[in-house]
């Protein structure tokens, strides 16, 4: 559980655990929990076409834009929507990336259901989608045969900022989020609380430990300063 972190110290520290898992032999998961200050991304599946340029927010560099090595195409990332990052090492636990990307679906869809919401996939496509709109959006990197990056829950953000990534591209994908499919509040806290178990069995995880921070953090913020 990371709260609230810059994009590129989370890249910087899934880069790390990705050596880490990848060098263990026990077949370690480590999942990370967090929301972003406001950003856009861009995976191999998108262009700067997608992106509302005209927007006074990018002219005026008030929103930065990053180009990712992961799947999916633009996505735009902010306070109120969960960054869900599962480093897992699938060659350990004999996951094909399909298989991968299917369980981290099942995960998502329990823990939904634990919340009440009646969420459900779509043919040919990946995230998860309600009666509202898209709910979650995947965007997955695999690097010698360990996932990261992963999927993007938007549980309360403020709906207008997604007008800035164009969704024509990915099939008119109308982007929603837990708090209109509720027609009411929804608590971060409750949300992680019900990924967590969820996320953890569907992976075949049989036990997991909580922890607030992660330690490699430190290391990255040091490394950050001296490039500083």
């Amino acid at each position: 559980m990371l709260d609230r972190i810059d994009f590129d110290v989370v890249q910087e520290l899934q880069q790390r655990l990705v050596g880490e898992v990848g060098g263990r032999d026990d077949g370690r998961i480590v999942l990370l929990f967090c929301e972003h200050p406001t950003i856009i991304t861009v995976g191999r599946g998108g262009s700067p076409g997608d992106i509302a340029t005209q927007s006074g927010l990018l002219r005026n560099r008030q929103i930065e834009v990053r180009w990712v090595k992961r799947g999916g195409g633009c996505l735009i990332h902010c306070p109120g929507q969960l960054a869900i990052y599962p480093i897992v090492p699938l060659r350990w636990h004999g996951f094909s990336v399909g298989e991968f990307l299917d369980r981290l679906h099942s995960g998502l869809l329990s823990a939904l259901k634990d919340l009440n919401v009646q969420a459900h996939l779509l043919p040919g496509r990946h995230g998860i989608w309600g009666r509202s709109g898209q709910l979650a959006s995947m965007g997955v990197a695999v690097r010698n045969w360990v996932s990261h990056h992963g999927a993007y829950l938007n549980v309360c953000p403020p709906m207008g900022l997604f007008r800035l990534v164009e969704t024509g591209s990915a099939g008119q994908a109308r982007m929603s989020c837990l708090a209109a499919e509720r027609r009411g509040p929804v608590r971060m806290a409750a949300v992680r609380g019900a990924l967590l178990p969820r996320l953890t069995e569907a992976l075949g995880c049989d036990r997991y430990h909580l922890f607030t921070g992660h330690p490699m953090l430190r290391r990255v913020a040091t490394s950050s300063s001296r490039s500083a």
